[in-house]
C-alpha cells in the first residue's frame, strides 16, 4: 500500500500546503480555509502527514496547531532555497497516472506516457514549451543538487582546466564546479530552449565569465572539446545503441588522459539492492519503452568498448554515483 502516503504526499505539495505553512503555525481549520479544502479533510488529511513524519503538531484537538518539520521546511517550501517540491510536481502530474499503466509497459514494452495517447514524445513536448521546460529543469536540479555537489568534493578536479556538461539543462552542475574549483572554466551544452534558461541562471550566479553556455544537438553534433565530459542522469534516457553512441562522443571529445563522467542512480552490479535505480529503470520503460538505467559494470564494458581505459565508481548521495571512464 506504499502509493497511500505517496498520494498524500505528493497531494499536500500540488495543494501548497508546506508553501502556505512556511515558518508559521495553523490550526486544522485555518489551514483548510486557507487551501479551500473540504470540512472532510480536516483533520484526516493534517493529521496523517503528522504521522507520516512530513508535518508536526502542537498540542491535541481543534485548537492544535500544524508546522512544517525541518525537512519539509527546507525541500518543500516554494520559498525556501533548497525547493526540490518541483521533481515531485512533476511525480504527481505525470508519472503517478502512468504508472498506473506499469503491468502494461512490462507485457508490451511499450511506453506509458503521452505518446500512449497520440501527443508528442516527452522531450519533444518539453522543449517546445518554455514554461514546462523551465519547470522540468528546476525539478531535475532539485533533485540533482545534492549529487552534484558531492561529485565537487569527491572528483579530484585538480587535474583538470576545463569540463563540458552535456544535457546541461539550466547550467547547474557546470556553475557548481566553477564555484567549487575556481581554476576550471566549463561549458553548459544543450538544446537553445535549455541553453536560454542556462544563459539566465549563469549571469545570475555571477560566473559568465567562466561558464560559456552552448547550443548543441549531442546526436548531430561533436560534443565540445574538454577535459572532463559530464552527463548527469542522461545516459539511462535511451536505449543501448543511443548510448553507446553517447560514449563514442564522449570518448572524441577527450583529450588522452581526460575523464568521462556520469551520473546515475548505479544499480550494483549484482542487482540485488539499489531498488531506487532498479525502479528508476522501469520507470524509463514506463517514460520511453527501450531506455533503461544500468550498472557500473555495464557502464565500464560499454566503455571500454569505446577505447576508455580504466573506469572507477564514486558513490555521491543515496543511490546516487558517478561513473567515470578515463581515456
Amino acid at each position: 500500500m506504499a502509493f497511500w502516503p505517496a498520494k498524500t504526499l505528493l497531494s499536500g505539495l500540488e495543494l501548497g500546503l508546506f508553501s502556505r505553512l512556511g515558518g508559521g503555525r495553523m490550526t486544522g481549520n485555518e489551514l483548510q480555509q486557507a487551501l479551500g479544502l473540504h470540512s472532510r479533510a480536516n483533520p484526516d488529511f493534517f493529521d496523517a502527514l503528522l504521522a507520516l513524519g512530513f508535518l508536526e503538531r502542537d498540542g491535541d484537538g481543534a485548537g492544535a496547531q500544524y508546522r512544517n518539520t525541518p525537512e519539509t521546511a527546507a525541500f518543500l517550501d516554494k520559498n525556501s532555497p533548497s525547493y526540490m517540491g518541483g521533481f515531485l510536481e512533476m511525480a504527481n502530474a505525470r508519472l503517478y497516472p502512468f504508472w498506473g499503466d506499469l503491468a502494461e509497459a512490462l507485457r508490451t514494452g511499450r511506453p506509458q506516457n503521452e505518446t500512449k495517447h497520440g501527443r508528442a514524445p516527452m522531450f519533444e513536448e518539453l522543449y517546445s514549451k518554455p514554461e514546462r521546460l523551465e519547470q522540468f529543469t528546476e525539478a531535475m536540479a532539485g533533485i540533482s543538487m545534492g549529487n552534484f555537489k558531492a561529485l565537487t568534493a569527491k572528483f579530484d578536479f585538480s587535474r583538470y582546466q576545463t569540463l563540458c556538461d552535456v544535457g546541461g539543462a539550466n547550467g547547474l552542475l557546470s556553475i557548481l564546479v566553477a564555484q567549487a574549483h575556481p581554476h576550471m572554466r566549463c561549458i553548459s551544452a544543450d538544446l537553445p530552449a535549455a541553453t536560454a534558461i542556462a544563459a539566465r541562471k549563469v549571469a545570475a550566479a555571477g560566473f559568465a565569465d567562466r561558464v560559456a553556455v552552448r547550443s548543441i544537438d549531442c546526436f548531430a553534433d561533436p560534443l565540445p572539446n574538454a577535459d572532463v565530459i559530464t552527463m548527469g542522469m542522461i545516459l539511462h534516457d535511451w536505449n543501448l545503441e543511443k548510448k553507446m553512441y553517447l560514449v563514442r562522443a564522449a570518448y572524441d571529445a577527450l583529450p588522452p588522459g581526460g575523464a568521462f563522467v556520469v551520473i546515475e542512480n548505479l544499480i550494483d552490479d549484482a542487482r540485488r539492492h539499489n531498488a531506487f535505480g532498479l525502479m528508476m529503470s522501469l520507470n524509463m520503460l514506463v517514460e520511453f519503452g527501450d531506455a533503461f538505467d544500468f550498472t557500473g559494470a555495464d557502464f565500464s564494458g560499454w566503455c571500454s568498448t569505446a577505447g576508455f581505459r580504466t573506469t572507477e565508481m564514486i558513490h555521491l548521495a543515496g543511490p546516487a554515483s558517478a561513473a567515470v571512464a578515463y581515456k
